[in-house]
Parts: C-alpha cells; sequence; structure tokens
C-alpha cells in the first residue's frame, strides 16, 4: 500500500490542474545513487494495464510491480523547511540512506 498526506495530495493535485490532463502520479524507483536506488515521480496520461493504483484525498498514485517491492508501506509526503521544498518519501523498507537523502537501500 501507498499512501499520500493530504499536503502531498494538494501539491499534486495543484500540478495536475495546471498540467490540464493526467490521472495522477507514478511513483517508482530506478537504479541510481551512492546507496543504490532512487524515487521517481513522474504524470501519468495513461494508465498501464500492470499498474497498482492507490487514491488518497483523491489523488490517485501508480506503481509498477517491480517498484511496488521497494514501496510497499510508503507515505508520500510535501514539505518546506526553510528555503528548501519537496517530496518527502516515509518507505519502512529503506536500511540505509545516502548523506544527501537522494538515494537508498533495502
Amino acid at each position: 500500500m501507498i499512501t499520500l498526506t493530504e499536503k502531498a495530495a494538494n501539491h499534486i493535485q495543484s500540478f495536475l490542474t495546471k498540467r490540464g490532463k493526467g490521472e495522477g502520479i507514478r511513483l517508482g524507483v530506478k537504479t541510481s545513487g551512492c546507496s543504490g536506488m532512487a524515487y521517481t515521480l513522474e504524470f501519468v496520461d495513461e494508465i498501464q494495464p500492470e499498474d497498482l493504483i492507490f487514491e488518497g484525498f483523491g489523488v490517485k498514485v501508480f506503481v509498477d510491480p517491480k517498484s511496488h517491492v521497494y514501496l510497499d508501506g510508503t507515505e508520500l509526503d510535501y514539505a518546506k523547511e526553510g528555503l528548501q521544498e519537496g517530496f518527502k518519501f516515509k518507505n519502512p523498507n529503506v536500511k540505509d540512506e545516502c548523506g544527501c537523502g537522494e538515494s537508498f537501500h533495502v
């Protein structure tokens, strides 16, 4: 299961509204960084047959089955801290993260 905080859902919905199209957002992982894996986020305009679909606060999150293995239980949040703002991933599967927070491994 993938969950969204209300702040994350509002931020995603705002982007979808500005775009004028989109089914939701795709959350995935890719091989990258010093710890092995990095999160990916992209808009979904076309639903794939294998997509797992989660919904929170009216926003759909699509995850492919391969990424879901690493993301199951993740909560997607959106936060502003000082001059920085962005999505935060609370993933219970993460064993370690790199110092810059860009990558992780399970």
